[in-house]
């Protein structure tokens, strides 16, 4: 069989309820990388928040981290990144916001944050990886892959709309889930950084299955041969990736068993 290139979330797609790997995932992924396929993982997380997951499989993985701003071989040498200017970053940073707003940023080696927020820890207790908080000075906006928002919803609203009508295309802005507003570089998302790797793998975008289930996965869910969408996915995806086949929930291990299906295993 021809050697594919298997893409997927985590959070909300790859992850169960508890933000970790299935045993019948793990098993999977592990079967097809034996059988020669490649695999990616590609999320919103820091990069160092994503190598528990892949030291969990133990086979190579290639990881788009921080919504595509870097992308990782299997042996941690950085392929490809993309930064904010610092000054746009300063800018985002200074941006006027309600006290109850985390304000988030993701750097080449460590996420910094500017209070202390022990609510978002939960999410990465299976990986170690968590926030410093800032000193003063630090948010100087250098070396910045992403700024993140985290708030409700309501409250995030406005600081899109300000973000887009001040910056427009010289930045790349979506939600990986609503209380989460995430800033890139413009052009910067998993869609740009999938591009890279299956040039670097020389495989065309039709020898990719690719899954995920909220809006910052549009780009690589579009570019993807086979496109997957959870059953649990934000409303709006399916629309925005109309060709791609809607699968199973996260916390049923889908993504496994679709593959099982889809590979024979």
């Amino acid at each position: 069989m021809t050697p594919r290139l298997i893409v997927s979330d985590l959070d909300g797609t790859l992850l169960g309820a508890d933000h970790d790997l299935h045993a019948h995932t793990i098993e999977t992924l592990r079967t097809l990388a034996g059988r020669g396929h490649h695999l990616a993982f590609a999320s919103g997380r820091h990069f160092r928040d994503m190598l528990a997951f892949r030291e969990r499989l133990g086979v190579p993985i290639h990881v788009i981290s921080t919504n595509g701003a870097y992308l990782h071989g299997p042996d941690d040498r950085m392929l490809a990144a993309r930064h904010l200017e610092a000054e746009l970053a300063r800018e985002l940073i200074a941006l006027e916001r309600h006290h109850s707003v985390r304000l988030n940023l993701y750097r080449d080696e460590e996420w910094l944050i500017d209070a202390p927020d022990p609510r978002l820890l939960a999410l990465h207790a299976h990986t170690g990886f968590g926030y410093r908080v800032a000193g003063p000075g630090e948010l100087d906006g250098e070396g910045v892959g992403k700024v993140l928002y985290i708030g409700e919803p309501r409250r995030l609203a406005g600081l899109e709309a300000a973000v887009r009508e001040r910056h427009g295309e010289r930045l790349h802005v979506t939600y990986s889930t609503a209380n989460s507003l995430e800033v890139m570089a413009g052009g910067v998302n998993k869609g740009t950084a999938l591009t890279a790797l299956l040039e670097a793998l020389g495989l065309a975008p039709e020898a990719c299955l690719a899954f995920g289930d909220n809006l910052n996965d549009t780009e690589m869910l579009r570019l993807a041969g086979e496109a997957h969408v959870m059953a649990n996915a934000h409303p709006d995806l399916s629309a925005l990736v109309p060709r791609a086949r809607a699968i199973g929930h996260h916390d049923e291990a889908a993504v496994a068993k679709w593959l099982r299906e889809r590979f024979g295993l």
